[in-house]
């Protein structure tokens, strides 16, 4: 049987922009990629938990890109 495993991209937190989700527990965040097909890339993306800059993130999708929090 074949193992099929799959690995994540280091990304590092560079900016943290805000909270959002219905109770304030998702963060939005700037995100340099340190590997992969795109390093050196900075995107947008939406982390659950506690995160501050300079934390490592492994992304398990690098290819999608939060949407930018909206001001009520």
């Amino acid at each position: 049987m074949r193992r099929v495993e799959n690995e994540g991209v280091a990304a590092q937190v560079v900016e943290i922009i805000g909270k959002t989700g219905v109770y304030g527990e998702i963060h939005q965040v700037m995100v340099k990629l340190l590997e992969g097909r795109d390093k050196g890339r900075i995107m947008r993306r939406n982390v659950k938990g506690s995160v501050r800059v300079g934390d490592v993130l492994i992304l398990l999708n690098p290819e999608t890109e939060a949407k930018p929090i909206k001001a009520r």
